[in-house]
């Protein structure tokens, strides 16, 4: 059997099983989409109060008390924040390192499975037109069996090749739309932990100067 005889046997198959498998790639989709909503939610915070209630703090050179007011958010922000205080003793150069550090784990934990969406989303359209394409060989299949004649046959292989195709369209979208969603989220909450420690920044080099004029 040559390699022209073995695909056709295959697309003989039907795309039954292609729909298949882009509804269970659907419910995997939707599964990840609501725990990555779930998780973004459960770890958010008023950034701008958690801002004010830091920059206070700070001003009162109370560093055990912006750490302890930034232990108590659970938000993404605060934590790349809180690992800047931490290393306070150590200089700028070392909280701004260790905060950048924090920050990329943190986008990493925020990222978590969401590659799977995008590759959904880019490549659904493309398993559903693959069933299209079966749908399209059993249909000239049809047609040589009825000797040209229209007949239910052939119009069942076009209707399924037509919704093989549908269905991808179904998945991919809904896919992308939240994977970007998603990232602009994140891009949102890293800009907020970076903007938020500019202001630890600032403080650090500020006292240092402080105490680089008390020293002389």
């Amino acid at each position: 059997m040559d390699i022209q005889e073995r695909l056709t046997a295959f697309a003989m198959l039907g795309a039954t099983w292609i729909m298949w498998v882009l509804v269970a790639l659907s419910i995997v989709g939707v599964a990840i989409a609501l725990e990555r909503a779930y998780f973004l939610f459960a770890s958010r915070d008023d950034v701008a109060k958690l801002k004010a209630d830091l920059l206070a703090k700070l001003r009162g050179n109370d560093v055990e008390g912006a750490c302890a007011r930034l232990r108590l958010s659970p938000s993404v922000e605060a934590q790349v924040v809180l690992a800047g205080l931490e290393a306070a003793d150590d200089g700028a150069d070392s909280a701004s390192q260790r905060m950048d550090g924090q920050a990329s784990l943190a986008k990493l934990g925020m990222e978590r499975n969401l590659a799977f969406l995008g590759t959904v989303g880019n490549n659904a359209p493309f398993v559903g037109l693959l069933g299209t394409v079966i749908g399209i060989i059993r249909a000239f299949h049809a047609l040589n069996e009825s000797q040209g004649q229209v007949s239910a046959g052939l119009m069942a292989e076009v209707g399924e090749a037509l919704v093989a195709t549908a269905i991808g369209l179904l998945v991919a979208l809904p896919a992308v739309a939240a994977y970007n969603f998603f990232q602009r989220v994140i891009k949102a909450r890293i800009t907020r932990a970076d903007a938020l420690g500019k202001d630890v920044l600032a403080f650090l080099q500020s006292k240092r100067r402080h105490a680089d004029a008390a020293a002389e």
